[in-house]
């Protein structure tokens, strides 16, 4: 666990092709059922303090076990973090993320310990920020507000992967 963030709860992967990734992860690693949507409903989305109205994302979510993984995949050519990680030739993991209902206190720690904000944004869901620190490039560290909607979408997608038996590997919705 960090004492800055809390617990890793998840790991954000970004993908080129998140068909393809769903369909690896899904059929070859056995990680599933994954929760996709098309675009992500950012209502805020600000990179290096710029703000963007533009930002198309898509995102799929499964848990093994008590760990999320998020693949990611960008639809446009709005300036993200996500772009430039693609643009610099990778894919793969970019961040890992911790869910802190406590996110106003632990973000300010943050920031006063060296932290800086790469992007930011929010939802229906709750806030998101995504921290840089020079001292270690290519740790990106992300932090969900845990607000109850996101409790409820996470915990569904948590609970759909135990015992799971490999059908409906791809579901369009958000767990009810």
């Amino acid at each position: 666990m960090s004492r800055l963030f809390g617990e890793m709860r998840q790991v954000g992967i970004v993908v080129r092709d998140i068909e393809d990734a769903m369909d690896h992860w899904s059929r070859v690693c056995g990680v599933g059922p994954w929760f996709y949507t098309d675009k992500l409903a950012v209502t805020e989305f600000s990179y290096r303090g710029v703000k963007h109205d533009d930002l198309h994302v898509s995102i799929a979510l499964a848990n093994s076990g008590d760990i999320q993984l998020e693949l990611i995949q960008q639809r446009c050519q709005t300036p993200s973090m996500y772009r430039r990680f693609l643009d610099a030739g990778h894919e793969g993991m970019q961040h890992w993320s911790s869910w802190p209902v406590d996110y106003d206190d632990r973000l300010n720690r943050a920031l006063e310990s060296g932290y800086r904000i790469g992007q930011q944004g929010d939802s229906a869901r709750g806030r998101f920020v995504y921290l840089l620190h020079e001292g270690h490039p290519g740790t990106v560290i992300e932090m969900a507000h845990m607000t109850d909607a996101r409790r409820r979408i996470f915990d569904g997608v948590r609970e759909a992967a135990i015992g799971w038996d490999g059908s409906d590997p791809i579901r369009r919705a958000w767990p009810t």
